[in-house]
């Protein structure tokens, strides 16, 4: 089932406390040479804003520079916040991408905010055009990336240029059951951020598959499922390098996660008891563990939620054990 699984990665550009978004950036170049080496099939790009914490703040400028690093893996968004943004002009940055990089570039659309409300307002710059739009906006920028009519009355004849023979690929991400259900009725691959909501019910996709409805892009049902995961030599180094996530999701909640912290911050952090049930409850929702171990995980999961491709998050406070995470898996999975 490996084989026909396929493997994919998320990429945040973490800033590692000690460090910077300099530095974030430049693993995010390394990392994608890397495991487009090793035969992974999607790296993604996230989109953050205001933050200390993620350094990527433009997905499509990044990937302007990661196509030049690579030769065959996929490149996309994980994801475009396109509540912000004309989805003309979002069509016209991925096709100019996929003019760059044929039949390499994935469009992923999400409609959280992706910063904190004030930050949120000042993206939209005073547009009154917000994530009750998201719906309209999804046809429109479906239509666009197609060279089909707009759904929009009065954009019925915009047209996107460059003009490109195979479009992105567009994919819905989400974290619930509402984006689940929007992207079965445009008819659009779904993207599930399990890392970000592992209490989901695992029949999610399957809720999405009942109510898909064939579309321009996809005329089929299609899934994958995003979530954190780390690989090392043993299982007791995976886990003492995960002690940094631990931290930092513990940060997060609290709506500061900072820079990521090292395994030495995280060991000499006061957990409260509510933290440490928060971080026991969560353990068995990843991946850790040795080679053979985040394998057995990764395809319980996937049996699990009926996935059909996996993504992976992996964050280590040193850059050289995130590389040989995926390393490590690929030695075993490919």
């Amino acid at each position: 089932m490996a084989k026909q699984l396929k493997l994919s990665v998320l990429d945040q550009s973490p800033i590692l406390s000690g460090s910077n978004a300099s530095e974030a950036l430049s693993e995010t170049i390394k990392l994608a040479g890397l495991v487009d080496e090793l035969g992974y099939y999607r790296y993604w790009v996230a989109e953050h804003h205001a933050s200390n914490a993620l350094a990527g703040c433009s997905p499509e400028v990044l990937l302007g520079r990661l196509g030049a690093e690579t030769t065959q893996i996929r490149l996309g968004s994980g994801g475009v916040m396109l509540p912000y943004y004309s989805p003309y002009k979002v069509a016209e940055n991925f096709k100019l991408l996929q003019t760059l990089y044929p039949g390499r570039i994935d469009l992923g659309i999400g409609r959280a905010p992706g910063t904190d409300p004030f930050t949120a307002a000042a993206i939209r710059y005073g547009s009154r055009v917000g994530a009750e739009h998201f719906p309209n906006m999804v046809l429109d920028l479906q239509a666009l990336l197609n060279d089909s009519d707009p759904h929009t009355p009065g954009m019925e004849n915009a047209r996107a240029f460059p003009q490109v023979e195979i479009p992105p690929q567009l994919w819905m991400l989400g974290s619930s059951e509402d984006s689940a259900t929007l992207a079965a009725l445009t008819g659009l691959p779904y993207n599930f951020a399990y890392f970000i909501n592992p209490t989901i019910r695992p029949d999610i996709f399957a809720h999405y598959r009942e109510r898909f409805k064939p579309g321009p892009n996809c005329n089929e049902p299609h899934t994958a499922l995003t979530l954190f995961s780390i690989t090392a030599a043993t299982e007791a180094e995976a886990l003492s390098l995960s002690r940094s996530r631990d931290l930092w999701f513990i940060r997060l909640l609290r709506g500061n996660p900072g820079p990521f912290p090292s395994v030495e911050e995280a060991e000499n952090y006061d957990y409260s008891a509510g933290e440490l049930k928060i971080i026991a409850e969560n353990q068995d929702r990843r991946a850790v563990g040795t080679p053979a171990q985040v394998k057995e995980k990764l395809l319980s999961l996937a049996q699990q939620f009926k996935a059909d491709e996996i993504m992976l998050v992996t964050i280590t406070h040193d850059p050289v054990a995130r590389r040989r995470s995926y390393e490590l898996l690929a030695s075993v999975w490919f």
